[in-house]
């Protein structure tokens, strides 16, 4: 693609060289009676080469570059623009609506998300006569993160989903997110225990989970947590899942916390081994250490 960009310019400037040379070759040719023009050659190479130094040193190529290859795999705010782009001329695409709208809710933009997740929700219902529960799950969570809150509206669409799919743990998390809003500390721990029972070892936000079931848990007047088993707990979860930076971060501090300087700082080896060629999670753990007083 390169080539065929360098392709473009050159005949673009080829053109353009063309407005100084055809003159000077008539001239020339009238002055010197058919003799080679070589004066005016050279005038046209020269004008050339300082279009497309000037350009190259003082435009921006990449950017006609990118436009004829399109966005990057890896630019994905690029990516869901592309795609919202197409999707008005697509309104019965279920599975491209849906994409939409879990990359809008990846980019933190709920409003955005939840009226993609809505045309997912009306076109499966057209099509298939109803919603599968994921996809209700995905379109109640767009409609909490919007308003702020699990609303009336997004609990029922929760409860639609745990209709089909008794064991949807996004939808139970956010009931239970409900029920703990409506003063039912009883019946969000209930349903929270069982999720963080149900959830695999590796879920992203499950030690978000396990911190707001202590929470609920002190705040109901129910058996402290032990902080020693919670951090054994996290410690054996890194060692079979190595690659969880928020999670060495977590025990590093906890630790440190405790106040137990040996087991941070061999928290803190293990990490930086860990993530030795990353330099972003490298500045990340040198600012724990310096935070913690490991250094």
């Amino acid at each position: 693609m390169i080539v065929v960009l360098i392709l473009i310019f050159s005949l673009v400037a080829l053109a353009a060289a063309s407005f100084v040379v055809m003159p000077l070759l008539r001239a020339r040719h009238q002055q010197d009676g058919g003799r080679r023009p070589w004066f005016a050659v050279v005038a046209g190479l020269i004008t050339m080469a300082l279009g497309l130094g000037a350009y190259v040193a003082l435009g921006q190529p990449w950017i006609a570059l990118s436009s004829l290859t399109g966005p990057s795999t890896t630019d994905y705010p690029a990516l869901i623009t592309m795609l919202a782009r197409r999707m008005p001329n697509r309104p019965g695409d279920i599975e491209g609506w849906t994409l939409l709208g879990r990359g809008y809710l990846a980019l933190g933009n709920a409003e955005q998300a939840e009226k993609a997740l809505a045309r997912a929700v009306d076109a499966a219902k057209a099509e298939q006569g109803a919603a599968p529960p994921a996809l209700l799950a995905s379109y109640g969570e767009a409609m909490a993160e919007s308003a702020g809150g699990v609303t009336k509206e997004a609990e029922a669409v929760f409860r639609q989903a745990l209709d089909e799919d008794p064991e949807n743990l996004v939808s139970r998390y956010y009931v239970g997110l409900a029920l703990s809003s409506r003063g039912d500390k009883a019946g969000a721990l209930q349903l929270w225990e069982a999720v963080l029972a149900d959830a695999p070892p590796g879920t992203p936000w499950r030690d978000a989970l396990v911190d707001q079931v202590a929470a609920l848990k002190a705040q109901s007047g129910g058996a402290a947590p032990n902080p020693m088993a919670m951090v054994a707990q996290l410690a054996q979860r890194l060692e079979g899942n190595p690659n969880d930076l928020e999670g060495w971060l977590r025990l590093i501090r906890a630790y440190s916390v405790l106040g137990d300087k040996p087991k941070a700082v061999a928290a803190l080896i293990r990490a930086r081994g860990v993530f030795a060629s990353q330099a972003a999670a490298q500045a990340a753990l040198a600012k724990a250490a310096q935070e913690n007083a490991l250094n």
